[in-house]
């Protein structure tokens, strides 16, 4: 994986380059992790012209799923009093006669950009914008065999759970027990804090589960996702509880499934992140529920849950090939309950079989 690490910093590096530095210091965790291999807690990615250097207050992490940083790296411990990583990587560059570097502006707080300006304020700094997060869009085959393992895990959970006794347990207490279950699977850990709604709860996106009891009739709806190896993926799926679905219950169901199958359909590479949502949205826009629908249909996953592209309906950009997204369309009535159907999916063009889907639990309408 070293030379795979260096060359992503190499692409940074010409970007920086272009740009008119000869340095980039990297904040952001994520950002880190991608670029180093790992990303200790509070660490710093340092890019300069001959070397690269990751600047943390303690020893790298040696549990594999932490990852850990590439040997090509130069790694700086600071001590305990040794203060904050980026100040002491600034230290570094002035040492070493550095005169500019680009900074994550979105994610340095303005205590930390003063401290830099306090220790080296003869060095430039300039904004590296969103460039890492632009980097990390387009998934190389080994991350996107992580998401594929991590999708693995979810269903698996998921599917365990499916098979027990719901009637009369919380919320709260499913949401725990799926958790439990993706780490007994081999996930790090769970990739959100896991989303279970019954009865009027359900359909709502991000609902926080609650002590409501689960109740014969009632739409269940799930949402989780398994962190493996730092990659994230996610899975929602609705369900109907210990009878036959009601008449309303079957047609809002298979409206939304109807969404989220031509949002699935659009994932080719070159259509526009708009249409994708588009695809989706019209059709629940045609039945009457333009009004309460999510700002997004679906966006990108990899070291973190949300990331680039969004689909939206103002979102601006096309889709490439081997882009993970999500397509996550849903409807929730007030007082009634709703339905939730989330994918993680790659874009793959149609020689290829077009968008390989990565979460397969059934989306049939299980009475559970």
């Amino acid at each position: 994986m070293s030379e795979v690490y260096a060359a992503r910093r190499k692409r940074l590096r010409e970007r920086c380059s272009a740009g008119g530095s000869a340095s980039a210091l990297i904040s952001r965790p994520a950002n880190v992790r991608y670029l180093a291999g790992a990303s200790p807690q509070g660490a710093v990615l340092l890019l300069g012209a001959d070397e690269d250097l990751l600047v943390c207050t303690g020893p790298p992490d040696d549990r594999p799923h932490e990852g850990r940083p590439d040997e090509a790296l130069k790694v700086q411990v600071l001590s305990h009093s040794g203060g904050d990583p980026a100040v002491a990587a600034a230290g570094f560059l002035m040492d070493r006669g550095g005169d500019s570097v680009a900074v994550e502006e979105h994610h340095l707080t303005v205590a930390r950009h003063r401290a830099l300006r306090s220790v080296a304020p003869r060095l430039r700094l300039a904004d590296l914008g969103g460039a890492v997060e632009q980097l990390r869009v387009v998934k190389d085959e080994e991350e996107i065999s992580c998401l594929r393992i991590g999708a693995e895990i979810a269903d698996q959970a998921l599917g365990e759970l499916l098979e027990s006794i719901l009637v009369g347990r919380t919320e709260r207490h499913l949401a725990l027990e799926l958790e439990r279950r993706l780490v007994d699977h081999g996930a790090d850990g769970p990739a959100f804090t896991t989303s279970v709604g019954t009865g009027p709860n359900s359909g709502r996106r991000g609902h926080r589960p609650t002590d409501r009891r689960v109740e014969e009739g009632d739409f269940l709806s799930v949402c989780l996702g398994a962190t493996y190896r730092g990659y994230r993926c996610e899975i929602g799926r609705t369900f109907v509880i210990g009878t036959s679905p009601a008449d309303w219950q079957i047609e809002l169901y298979d409206l939304v499934f109807a969404a989220q199958r031509a949002g699935r359909e659009s994932l080719v590479p070159g259509a526009a992140y708009r249409d994708v949502d588009r695809a989706a949205r019209q059709v629940l826009d045609s039945a009457g529920y333009a009004e309460g629908l999510s700002a997004l249909t679906g966006h990108g996953v990899g070291l973190e849950i949300e990331e680039d592209p969004q689909l939206g309906p103002a979102a601006m950009g096309k889709l490439d090939a081997c882009v993970p997204v999500t397509v996550e369309p849903g409807v929730h009535l007030p007082g009634r309950g709703g339905v939730r159907i989330d994918d993680t999916l790659v874009v793959r063009p149609e020689a290829d079989g077009g968008p390989e889907l990565l979460t397969i639990t059934t989306k049939e309408l299980l009475a559970l």
